[in-house]
């Protein structure tokens, strides 16, 4: 019998999280390394479309998710000024017939935690932060800022859009900004009037910039993330506190009825710029390759980047199970398998933007259905 590979995580996020798991799943010993002292989340809300929840049922977390989180209904467009209808997706029992899983809006910080329970504790790695890395055709060693290494059979690059293990790859280079900003905050819905916000994702859509509110925590907050065009981004921080008024004061001109829920917002809300990468050529290297954000970072304006990371996830450790003891192959499966469809998401995600902030070039709509119908866990992709 061949022996099974080791695989080293350098990311403990979302996609890194969703790798050890499939991988475990699939009995590869995977260990997760993880820069931070704990495993924590940024204060917000995440969609998980059909396409990321079949993965994550067949990881057996559907439940537990369901429980932590809220189906919404549809996903619905408006005119952030006079609040018409621009676009309606059913979501809920419609939608799940349709794409196969239930669309899902979560805390971030419950997804993490729901991955993280299901993935053996001690191979998960706090206070380990990448500074080398070196790769032969027969396997990779990553060195950490404490002085210690950690030698593997492949290493995963899950460490988001600074990646330092994609600079290893295609050597250095910074993300690209977009020319657009993004607040978040969360507002308890006991501070709302009854019914105020509908279960649904609704997108409110204007001039440079758009504005999406969904529930989270089984409808017990409403997670608002806001996007404005700009012309620069001088912050260094991923993310900023914002004040509310500065919040507020950025979407002076809307619907009176999205204006009362702005007027909710606390002093603890934040903001940041949205950058991303061109589309890469290759994702791999010798015994080295790259998921979720640190191989195409996105745009979050059609809610792929962490569905993205969930499905690579998957196809990953499928591949090295189908090859354990052919680690390229493994490789070339699992990049000709992901990164086409990755790298038109990515670009899909681009074009997105222009519909939202009112691009007259542009019909205002949200053709997804061919993202959410893809099923990763589909052994035909193989």
């Amino acid at each position: 019998m061949s022996r099974k590979p080791c695989v080293a995580l350098v990311g403990g996020g979302i996609g890194g999280l969703t790798a050890q798991l499939a991988l475990t799943r699939a009995g590869i010993e995977a260990h997760l390394f993880e820069q931070a002292t704990e495993l924590k989340e940024v204060g917000a809300g995440i969609g998980l479309s059909a396409n990321a929840m079949k993965v994550l049922r067949a990881l057996g977390l559907e439940n537990t998710l369901r429980e932590r989180g809220f189906e919404p209904q549809v996903s619905v467009g408006r005119d952030w000024t006079s609040a018409q209808t621009l676009f309606h997706v059913p979501l809920m029992k419609a939608g799940s017939a349709r794409f196969g899983a239930p669309h899902l809006n979560l805390h971030r910080a419950d997804v993490l935690d729901t991955l993280a329970a299901a993935v053996p504790e001690t191979h998960i790695h706090l206070g380990c932060r990448c500074v080398g890395l070196s790769s032969s055709d027969e396997g990779a060693v990553i060195t950490f800022s404490n002085g210690t290494q950690a030698g593997a059979d492949l290493v995963v690059g899950c460490d988001g859009i600074r990646s330092f293990v994609r600079g290893m790859i295609h050597g250095p280079d910074a993300p690209r900004f977009t020319g657009n900003m993004c607040w978040r905050a969360l507002i308890p819905t006991e501070k709302l009037p009854p019914n105020h916000v509908p279960p649904h994702v609704t997108v409110w859509t204007g001039p440079r910039g758009h504005i999406i509110t969904y529930y989270v925590r089984a409808g017990q907050l409403v997670n608002i993330v806001a996007v404005k065009e700009t012309h620069d981004w001088v912050e260094e921080s991923w993310t900023v506190d914002a004040s509310r008024d500065e919040f507020s004061a950025a979407y002076a001109d809307v619907h009176a009825d999205l204006k009362l829920l702005l007027d909710q917002i606390d002093d603890g809300c934040f903001k940041w710029g949205l950058f991303d990468r061109e589309p890469l050529p290759t994702w791999s290297a010798q015994r080295i390759t790259l998921l979720g954000d640190a191989a195409h970072p996105m745009l979050p304006f059609l809610g792929q980047g962490a569905a993205m990371a969930i499905e690579d996830a998957f196809v990953l450790a499928r591949a090295i199970s189908c090859w354990p003891d052919d680690v390229s192959t493994a490789l070339k499966t699992y990049e000709a398998t992901r990164r086409p469809r990755a790298t038109k998401v990515q670009l899909a995600s681009r074009r997105q933007a222009r519909i939202f902030h009112g691009d007259p070039s542009e019909s205002v709509s949200l053709d997804a259905d061919w993202i959410y119908e893809y099923d990763a866990t589909d052994r035909a992709l193989y």
